[in-house]
């Protein structure tokens, strides 16, 4: 495994602890970010070196590896790399760490066994599952869309992937033959509010009154609404007082000019004392209230004009810290309809543009300022995350919103784990462990197995989604997308075509299957077990 940071760290115990592997680990510096901590894993290999190179790969035994893992944070100097191992051992699993997957699914076809993997990736769904209050992720992101879990009855039919489970029984079914009988289904989501979140989702009426309690939060309104209720007392006391004016008409028009600053003084006496009176207070409210509306009308004319300013949103997902995984849970809260504003210190971060394109209003400054986070509307949200890469600023931006709101849903990201423990038991906050935490087992998996995208918790049952790639000599080889298919067990989804880098949601089940096509497949555990030894060939089962 070549890197040092907190998924190689993380990805080195899961491969001691889970699957006994034998690691060796390539480092630049030991004493170098994490790679302290992996020297002290018992049972590991330390190889430092300055430059990833091909005399390096060698020193750490590529050529007699069973796979490599390049984790480094670094795309380019990735893919370097894997071409370097694979010129050293053809035969070598390569899994690669990027973040551009459009390059990344280019990438891998270069290779004859080899999988991209993006941890943000992989770990967006499980924030945004703890966002929305829910137990585990019900939707995945797959090749630019996201996938989710709904009952049949609220998903457009042109939206249904396929059929998961029939749960209308004393027992769930999970892939039954009939797809049509599968009340609950895999549907894509397009960026439409849908009913299976609706549970997550305020009521127009909560809505309606979290704005007006805004609105009348702001204290030029309150005047301006005060100094209102004075002149229309001023326009009632001057109908019931005196002998004039008498009609409702003479009153309006005599407050319109005392409120304008018109009035015509009374030194004939015409007028008793208390009209005098109702007459000057008119005319003082009407000097009062002028300046409040204007300063309240550019004051909203400002606030419309930064895009960084949310004050009228409500039942959103503040989403702190747009880097790698906060543009990952943005685009995937954009997917499943749910507005979004984002917080960010810094103006050039990577999901920056990832927000501006989706339409996401932006607030910059720091999460931990209590004006910043009222800027993004925190006070009338769904839910924070705080996903910078400091465990300290999302602690106390943390802090800062619950002093705004104490119902308010906040989630952490934190590395620590010991400090996770306790502040999840001390403040109640819902916890999401870091990045590196939520991927390392995919990353891990990918190594030994085979790629595991995602998983789809179905009651107490978990269906998995895989990519599975067939290899020339293969049982599956030549056979048809139907026959890939098991009843309860497995389901073809997509399809990837050799030399394509595209999926097929719609491909013939009579379509004849070609080495180094490949399958996206959602299966039980069992069922994948059976598609993987399907999809290799004899020769190479035994080399394996």
């Amino acid at each position: 495994m070549c890197g040092d940071n907190p998924l190689a760290l993380r990805l080195v115990s899961e491969l001691l602890t889970r699957f006994g592997a034998d690691v060796t680990v390539v480092v630049r510096d030991r004493n170098h970010e994490r790679a302290p901590d992996i020297a002290q894993l018992a049972g590991v290999k330390i190889v430092e070196t300055a430059q990833l190179d091909e005399r390096a790969l060698r020193a750490a035994g590529v050529a007699d590896a069973r796979a490599v893992a390049l984790v480094d944070s670094d795309d380019v100097g990735n893919i370097r790399a894997a071409l370097i191992a694979h010129e050293i051992n053809p035969d070598l699993r390569l899994v690669v760490r990027m973040f551009n997957m459009s390059l990344g699914h280019k990438i891998r076809t270069l290779f004859t066994d080899c999988a991209v993997l993006s941890d943000s990736a992989m770990a967006a769904p499980s924030f945004v599952a703890a966002a929305l209050g829910e137990v585990a992720p019900s939707h995945v992101r797959l090749q630019g869309r996201t996938l989710y879990v709904a009952h049949r009855d609220t998903a457009a039919a042109k939206k249904i992937v396929c059929g998961l489970a029939d749960t209308t029984g004393t027992t769930t079914r999970l892939l039954p033959a009939d797809q049509n009988t599968a009340n609950l289904v895999l549907a894509s989501a397009d960026g439409i509010p849908l009913n299976p979140l609706d549970e997550h989702r305020l009521s127009r009426r909560a809505m309606i009154g979290q704005r007006v309690r805004a609105l009348l939060g702001n204290n030029l309104v309150r005047v301006a609404l005060v100094l209102l209720g004075l002149m229309i007392l001023g326009l009632i006391l001057l109908i019931v007082v005196g002998p004039a004016p008498s009609s409702f008409g003479d009153a309006v028009y005599v407050t319109l000019l005392d409120v304008a600053g018109d009035a015509v003084p009374d030194i004939t006496n015409q007028l008793g004392v208390f009209q005098r009176i109702v007459q000057v207070g008119l005319t003082l409210t009407g000097l009062a209230i002028l300046p409040v509306i204007t300063a309240a009308t550019v004051g909203g004319v400002v606030r419309s004009r930064l895009p960084a300013v949310a004050n009228q949103i409500a039942g959103h997902v503040v989403v702190v810290g747009l880097g790698g995984i906060g543009s990952r849970v943005v685009r995937q809260l954009h997917d499943l309809g749910i507005a979004v504003v984002g917080v960010e210190l810094n103006e050039n971060a990577r999901g920056v543009s990832t927000a501006r394109g989706l339409g996401v209003p932006i607030v910059f400054g720091n999460a931990t300022r209590e004006d910043v986070l009222r800027a993004a509307s925190v006070s009338t949200s769904r839910a924070l995350l705080m996903l910078s890469s400091s465990d300290m600023v999302n602690l106390e931006g943390g802090l800062q919103a619950r002093a705004q709101r104490e119902d308010l849903r906040v989630v952490l990201r934190l590395f620590d784990d010991d400090l996770a423990e306790r502040v999840g038991r001390v403040f109640g906050f819902a916890i999401s462990r870091s990045v590196s935490f939520l991927a390392a087992p995919s990353f891990a998996a990918a190594m030994v197995e085979r790629q595991v995208i995602g998983t789809i918790p179905i009651g107490r049952q978990v269906l998995m989604i895989a990519e599975v790639p067939i290899s020339a000599g293969s049982p599956l080889a030549g056979a048809t997308v139907r026959a890939a298919d098991e009843q309860g067990e497995a389901r073809v989804i997509a399809l990837q075509r050799r030399g394509t880098t595209e999926l097929d949601w719609q491909a013939a089940k009579t379509y004849a299957l070609a080495p180094q096509d490949r399958l996206i497949i959602l299966a039980t555990r069992s069922g994948l077990g059976r598609i993987l030894a399907r999809s290799i060939s004899p020769v190479h089962r035994r080399e394996k």
